[in-house]
């Protein structure tokens, strides 16, 4: 759009920044270059639309996004410096940041290489893990929100519709209005509009999808066919997308983060850059097949459910070591409807349960025991089942037990008592003790061999294997990994993390950090230009501004310094600029003929020529003048040289004396000495013909080939 067609460009806001150029146009507002006129630097400038502003919910985002911005503070977050009101028009003030998007970068280069795509997620997932640690899920990562500087540093844009949340609540959209962009959005914010941290892994998990194949997973007509195949397909691996070689780590860590059980994803931005870091350490390393890997990313096992975590602790919520009733219904374990629960020490004291279960002994669900079955509670194992008999009824004559049958012989019947009361009685032992021990097998082997893994990020390794070996466990190093937070020789992180359940005994592998990732500006000077993009590669560093300036001594296309200087520690993916000799430089030369020699020589000099100067007598040309040049226009170099020829003038002869000479000696003296005569007679002329007077006179210097006259008598 040319200049002055928008009705803002050239407006100054809040009498502090004037509007640009526009840079993008969303739903929701415009984006501008801006210049800041009090701190005199260039800026972003948000402008809601104005036929939003009448919207009270719209406005409330729009506020609250400026809001939620202004809460982060990272290197790869684009930063929100001001919000304001102008008159009704309501807009955000952020860093500018010059370049282009990862829309861009896909559309140029995708489908790229695993390093490559995993090496651009990485800072994105860096962005998004201190915005969950800091309360806040994102909500629309997609790739025209990913920003990419002329520098390489990559940033997340537009928090736009930015929530923050808790532990305990998730967040619907607005008045059941969907929003997001479809091809990125998790399944449950299609389906109930609720939106938690691992909604973002989502789609940081899309996004890393199209970066390996070139196009997005899902694809419709529309929106709606889109929608649908979130809910109810599942994303494919990437590497059937495309004919590169996808390893199947990074098909296990896309199909992770991409599950429709949002159990199954990580449980935040953090988890996911601890697994993709994982992976990218194995592809660096050239490790194609890591089988052990990629079954630990597979979402076979839900993981930790994000309700229940504090994002702003670096350690996961302590699961409790019972589980209580409530919990073993959940998992299955117990059917109330159908299955009494019975007191172990009812049981041993031979009180049976209230009522018989409702079913019978098929419904109750017959075990091991006896048809009894353990179930492990907070109070201890209880019994349930249908093993153990009701109680015998109550006869007539206060005797306990069974009544006889008619017609049969009492003492019969009271011989045969208290054989089957004991058999009974050991019986109820036996059955008592079974169950107590399946019930404390049960709870052994769901509970009581394990233990909490103890927090020990941030711990030195020696610190963290005390503190390990003091919980019964054992440290092991499995990995040592750079880190911008976690100072050298301390742990990044846990597996299983900090209050995870872990058998006593057992190995809490460790991933401890090497201090941030630094890389050492190669010596560039001297290469070529066309070298230098990969030895910075090499190093992880890349190629930033490249000045190219003449010079008279360093060759054509070869950088002669490097602007950090070489040797300086630098993060990974800093940009180096240099500056390249584009060779000598071309002089243009001026032509001085029939110039002042003096000047010419002066000039030529001070333009960096060399001059040399030969002189020669003219006739035509002036003494001290430029007879001719050598070369005399078109272009040079430093330190040529250019020759001149400067004029002395005539030839100098001396005029002979010519008195008393006859007209012929006179002219055949003349003719001698190069000069020309003419003859004029005195006025006293008697016809002698000798010379009484010259002009000029004898000993005189003139030009060769001067006219010499002589007055005769």
């Amino acid at each position: 759009m040319e200049r002055g067609a928008d009705p803002l460009t050239g407006r100054v806001l809040d009498s502090r920044y004037r509007i640009g150029r526009k840079i993008a146009r969303g739903g929701m507002a415009t984006v501008y270059e801006a210049h800041d006129l009090r701190l005199d630097r260039s800026c972003a400038v948000k402008v809601m639309h104005t036929d939003l502003g009448d919207d009270h919910d719209f406005a409330a985002r729009f506020v609250r996004e400026a809001h939620a911005a202004a809460r982060l503070s990272h290197p790869n977050v684009v930063s929100v410096t001001d919000q304001g009101d102008d008159d009704g028009l309501l807009f955000i003030v952020m860093e500018h940041v010059p370049g282009r998007t990862l829309r861009d970068l896909i559309r140029e280069e995708a489908p790229m290489a695993p390093s490559r795509a995993l090496g651009l997620l990485e800072p994105v997932l860096m962005a998004l893990a201190e915005a969950h640690r800091s309360g806040l899920i994102h909500r629309d990562i997609k790739p025209e929100n990913v920003l990419i500087a002329d520098d390489g540093r990559v940033k997340v844009a537009d928090f736009g519709l930015a929530r923050a949340f808790d532990a305990n609540t998730t967040h619907t959209a607005t008045g059941g209005l969907l929003i997001g962009t479809v091809s990125y959005l998790a399944p449950e914010l299609i389906v109930n509009g609720k939106a938690d941290p691992r909604s973002d892994v989502y789609a940081a998990g899309v996004l890393l999808h199209e970066l390996l194949t070139g196009r997005k997973p899902h694809e419709g007509d529309g929106a709606i066919q889109i929608a649908f195949k979130h809910v109810n397909e599942d994303i494919p691996p990437p590497s059937k997308g495309t004919d590169l070689p996808i390893p199947a780590a990074v098909d296990a860590l896309v199909l992770r983060a991409t599950a429709r059980e949002r159990e199954h994803r990580p449980a935040d931005a953090k988890v996911f850059l601890h697994h993709l870091r994982r992976v990218r350490a194995a592809v660096d390393a050239g490790e194609a097949d890591d089988p052990e890997l990629t079954a630990d990313l597979l979402p076979a096992v839900p993981a930790v459910d994000a309700s229940g975590i504090d994002y702003n602790d670096e350690t996961l919520v302590e699961m409790p070591s019972v589980p209580s009733i409530q919990e073993a219904e959940e998992e299955g374990d117990v059917d109330r409807e159908s299955t009494p629960v019975i007191d172990a020490r009812d049981a041993a004291s031979g009180r049976g349960a209230e009522a018989p279960p409702r079913g019978g002994a098929a419904a109750a669900g017959l075990g091991s025991a006896g048809g009894a079955t353990a179930v492990t509670t907070g109070n201890g194992p209880r019994v349930t089942g249908g093993g153990v008999p009701p109680h015998p009824r109550q006869r007539p004559d206060g005797v306990r037990g069974p009544l006889p049958r008619p017609g049969a012989d009492p003492r019969t019947t009271s011989a045969a008592r208290p054989s089957r009361s004991r058999r009974g009685l050991v019986l109820l032992v036996v059955v008592v003790v079974l169950v107590a021990l399946a019930g404390y097998a049960g709870w052994w082997f769901a509970v009581g061999r394990y233990t909490s893994a103890p927090g020990v990020i941030n711990l030195g390794v020696a610190a963290a294997t005390e503190k390990a070996e003091a919980a019964g466990l054992e440290l092991e190093v499995v990995e040592r990994q750079f880190s911008e937070t976690v100072q050298a020789g301390s742990v990044i992180s846990t597996d299983p993390a900090a209050g995870s359940r872990i058998v006593e005994g057992d190995a809490i592998e460790a991933v401890v950090s090497r201090g941030p990732e630094r890389y050492a500006v190669p010596k560039l000077r001297g290469k070529e230009l066309a070298e230098v993009e990969a030895v910075l590669d090499d190093r992880n560093l890349v190629l930033g501004k490249v000045d190219r300036v003449f010079d008279d001594t360093v060759e054509k296309g070869v950088v002669m310094s490097s602007a950090p200087a070489a040797g300086t520690e630098l993060q990974p993916g800093s940009a180096v600029a240099v500056t390249v000799s584009k060779g000598r430089e071309p002089l243009e030369i001026r032509d001085f003929t029939g110039k002042r020699a003096d000047r010419a020589q002066e000039q030529l000099a001070g333009t960096g020529f060399e001059v040399e100067v030969t002189e020669e007598n003219s006739d035509d040309v002036p003494s001290g003048r430029v007879i001719s040049q050598d070369p005399a226009s078109g272009t040079g170099f430093r330190g040529d040289v250019i020759n001149l020829v400067v004029s002395k003038g005539p030839v100098m002869v001396e005029v002979p004396d010519l008195r008393t000479m006859s007209v012929d000696e006179a002219t055949e003296a003349l003719e001698e000495a190069g000069l020309e005569i003419e003859v004029r007679e005195t006025r006293f002329y008697i016809n002698v013909d000798r010379v009484v007077r010259q002009d000029p006179d004898s000993g005189s210097s003139v030009p060769k080939g001067s006219t010499v006259v002589v007055f005769v008598v």
